[in-house]
């Protein structure tokens, strides 16, 4: 077949190889032939050398190996996805030849662009089984030589297309006809993927997208966006092999898969498994290829642009899209995945803009007033407080209870202190009568922070006890027995109370102790058996202003939490940091 079809195309030529007046129309036409068959008569000669037994040096051997695989390449395969790599303004052809069955034959022609428009276009030449047949037998009489010359050149362009879409194209051929697939990318250096296939009945390498592809957005929040869309019929059939992923940024909707992948590797950073899964697989890794599953959505590039977040639902059609932020337009894109072939197909995207966040609540301070605010660590919200001065100095005072706050005080708009506060904290600040302070808090964790705020005029009585350089308890290993441990705690120059309790624990409860303990809690609410001693003390010289404490009684091998509370002249509690010791088990 491959000799006939080669004598063919040389026959071809030869029949128009005239240059009389008569013939200049179909010189032009034959010119244009000429570059349509090239690659092709090329690859019949690779073809030819490769086929036939003659004798061979090395060299000449090793030639037509590497010119029958090159030009092999330029034929697409039947039923698989090719990836094409387009250099700017350097048009690319790819054939394919539909032979003449007697009936019908359908194809499909697939092409999706990965990045920047481009130009592709299906060229068909058709002959007719006679001409083809009479140039495969090699006869040159000049009575076919005539026929020849009045059948119709039949080499026409049936497509067209110019864009960044994933486009199809679907036909149907009665005669046996060469096609030519042309790329061309006159942006910048791209890739593609091609697939071809003429089996119309086994299936869909993509999953199939609904009559109506669209995404809706059923609600918008502060934070959130609401979003659903029509099942896939791919989904209905092999809801074990499909699933959907989305898509979220702040710059524009994506056509693909391939062109998302392709933007996210443009800055320079790798895409999340989830994605990668997803994508075509030449351009993965063989360390890339995971398996999807559904988790929180993830950033997978933060660029100046603003970010791009995925997350894989399973077969869900509706989702809310959390942590969001205020008044922001985002782009959502919908891709529903075949996860036993990577290949997808894209809903249409859609876009919305969450509402502004309301303004912040202002509560107003009392002077000499203590408050307690709670803050929420994942919204991240301020929270607000306003002060009018009375006087022309004044005194904030914050005692940070748990977590970590940041605090911004203002004074008539202006900053006057700005920082993250750890324990406790006073700022003196002058101005004048009836000037206006505003306080902002925030949490700077994920978890929640909670802190004690006041403000007064009147320096002379402080509010909050005086505290010592640290408030860590010591504990020591040499002195703890079966039934006792020793205890250790600084204290300061002002005498105070101090009272030490104690409580019995399992070893999966430390952690959660430690982490819910509130130093600005008091041990009002605790049992009356958890209470060990209280005594006063003080050092005038704060390198003595050191006491100890042994705690009697205790079970063997068992783990205790010890606290330690400090009482200032006000009566408002501190909590040392919370120790955890374990008694010996054998003594």
């Amino acid at each position: 077949e491959l000799r006939s079809l080669y004598c063919f195309i040389l026959r071809f030529f030869s029949k128009y190889n005239k240059c009389s007046g008569n013939h200049l129309a179909r010189n032009t036409i034959v010119l244009k032939m000429f570059w349509f068959y090239l690659p092709l008569h090329l690859l019949m000669v690779a073809c030819l050398c490769h086929s036939i037994k003659v004798p061979t040096t090395s060299s000449q051997q090793s030639f037509k190996t590497d010119l029958f695989n090159f030009y092999h390449s330029l034929i697409l395969a039947d039923g698989k996805e090719t990836t094409v790599h387009l250099l700017k303004d350097i048009p690319k052809r790819y054939y394919f030849v539909l032979e003449e069955g007697g009936a019908l034959a359908p194809f499909t022609i697939t092409v999706t662009p990965c990045d920047v428009p481009i130009e592709w276009s299906i060229h068909v030449h058709k002959a007719s089984a006679r001409f083809l047949g009479k140039g495969a037998r090699g006869d040159h009489d000049t009575q076919e030589d005539s026929e020849s010359q009045k059948a119709p050149s039949m080499v026409s362009t049936i497509f067209n297309y110019k864009g960044n879409s994933v486009e199809t194209y679907m036909g149907m051929s009665s005669h046996s006809a060469l096609y030519m697939l042309e790329f061309l990318s006159t942006e910048r250096d791209t890739h593609i993927t091609v697939y071809f296939t003429t089996d119309t009945t086994s299936g869909h390498l993509y999953p199939e997208l609904p009559m109506d592809p669209r995404l809706d957005v059923v609600g918008i929040g502060h934070t959130t966006v609401t979003l659903t869309w029509k099942h896939s019929p791919s989904v209905l059939q092999h809801r074990e092999n499909i699933q959907y992923c989305l898509l979220v940024n702040e710059k524009h909707n994506y056509k693909s898969l391939c062109a998302a992948e392709t933007a996210i590797r443009s800055s320079g950073m790798k895409p999340p498994p989830a994605l990668a899964l997803s994508l075509s697989p030449y351009l993965l890794e063989p360390q890339q290829v995971m398996i999807l599953s559904n988790s929180e959505l993830s950033i997978i590039n933060k660029a100046s642009s603003g970010e791009v977040r995925q997350i894989c639902v399973g077969t869900k059609n509706t989702y809310t899209v959390p942590n969001l932020s205020p008044s922001t337009q985002y782009y959502f894109d919908v891709f529903v995945v075949n996860l036993l072939t990577n290949a997808s197909a894209a809903y249409t995207g859609t876009f919305a803009r969450t509402l502004e966040e309301p303004e912040p609540k202002v509560v107003e301070l009392k002077d000499g007033k203590v408050i307690q605010v709670v803050l929420d660590g994942k919204k991240g919200k301020f929270y607000s407080l306003q002060y009018q001065a009375m006087h022309k100095k004044i005194q904030f005072s914050f005692l940070l209870c748990h977590g970590q706050v940041r605090i911004h005080i203002t004074k008539n708009g202006k900053t006057v202190a700005l920082e993250n506060i750890s324990g406790l904290r006073y700022f003196s600040l002058k101005g004048k009568m009836l000037d206006t302070y505003l306080v902002q808090l925030r949490s700077t964790e994920e978890s929640n922070s909670s802190v004690k705020v006041q403000v007064s005029s009147h320096f002379h009585k402080p509010l909050f006890p005086l505290l010592p350089e640290s408030l860590k308890i010591k504990s020591f290993s040499k002195l703890r027995t079966c039934n006792s441990v020793t205890i250790a705690w600084l204290g300061t120059q002002e005498e105070s109370k101090y009272c030490v309790y104690k409580k019995r624990i399992e070893e999966d409860q430390v952690w959660r102790e430690l982490q819910s303990a509130d130093r600005c809690s008091g041990p009002e609410s605790r049992p009356k058996s958890e209470k060990v001693l209280c005594k006063y003390f003080y050092d005038i010289n704060l390198q003595r202003a050191v006491t100890t404490e042994t705690i009697q009684g205790l079970d063997t091998g068992t783990l205790y939490l010890f606290d330690v509370y400090l009482f200032g002249p006000s009566g408002i509690p501190i909590r040392y940091h919370s120790k955890v010791v374990k008694t010996r088990k054998k003594c």
